[in-house]
């Protein structure tokens, strides 16, 4: 059977597990331990007046931040691929922000030029099959000298050890994840600081530089730490693949490994980011 696009790939799963992904993310958002997305942010500068476009929203959770730190006079666009993202992100915008949600591709954007004062994408890049043509609607759309942020996992240093047990126990009993037969190039240059520099500036941008975070998150136990996972998409794209009650026989047998080996307390897991700070 031929691999699927990525377009095939991930918008059904994303949309499949909107919810737990936003759970995940608001946690770690609010316990300022998202180091990437929080470079973004302050990178646009977002204030007053401006309107700002997020690409690859997901389920809004940036997006609902942009939209309070621009209001009441400017505007936050979220656009996303996945539509079970942009109906919950829809769903749950608060009724007094100036943020619309749409569906949209990032490499096709159905803007005019030079309609944003800033562009962020929280760890939507990796996904796209032609990230060239991601950064250069991202850039066509911005005004001139306006910012864009983007932060993209990357493995880090060392992984973490529940992470490693993690993999051996539930992983090694489940399928490996499907791989998307045009995304190999995209995640290969975004790992590679000089090489998404290089394709940022073939963008169009004049000003360009990417940043590497090592960061870390705090879960509150084994159990918080496999709820957390299961739901996450690389993850969640395995456990699709066999039955409901395969998969919470499996996952309780995950956590009680990792309680075994590493206790029943607080979990550190480690994890990278490389950010992309550009002018347009």
């Amino acid at each position: 059977m031929d691999e699927p696009t990525a377009k095939d790939l991930y918008p059904g799963t994303f949309s499949r597990h909107a919810a737990a992904y936003k759970q995940r993310l608001e946690e770690v958002m609010a316990r300022s331990q998202s180091r990437g997305r929080a470079a973004v942010i302050e990178w646009v500068d977002p204030s007053p007046g401006k309107r700002i476009l997020d690409l690859a929203c997901g389920p809004g959770t940036l997006s609902y931040r942009l939209a309070r730190d621009v209001a009441p006079d400017g505007e936050l666009v979220g656009i996303d691929l996945a539509p079970g993202m942009i109906e919950l992100a829809r769903r749950e915008a608060p009724p007094d922000l100036p943020v619309r949600f749409e569906l949209m591709d990032m490499e096709d954007l159905r803007f005019p030029d030079a309609m944003f004062d800033a562009a962020v994408c929280g760890h939507g890049l990796q996904f796209v099959p032609d990230l060239l043509r991601a950064l250069t609607e991202a850039r066509r759309v911005i005004k001139r000298g306006a910012r864009m942020g983007a932060s993209v996992p990357v493995d880090p240093l060392r992984p973490s050890e529940a992470q490693n047990i993690l993999e051996r126990v539930v992983g090694g009993s489940l399928p490996p994840a499907p791989r998307a037969r045009d995304q190999f190039l995209t995640r290969r240059t975004v790992e590679d600081e000089e090489a998404f520099a290089r394709v940022a500036r073939r963008a169009g941008f004049a000003e360009v530089s990417i940043v590497r975070f090592e960061e870390s998150t705090t879960w509150r136990s084994p159990q918080h730490y496999i709820d957390m996972a299961s739901g996450w998409w690389s993850m969640a794209i395995r456990l699709d693949a066999i039955p409901v009650d395969e998969r919470a026989a499996l996952l309780a047998r995950g956590a009680r490994a990792i309680e075994a080996e590493l206790g029943t307390g607080p979990l550190e897991i480690a994890g990278a980011t490389n950010v992309l700070l550009a002018t347009s």
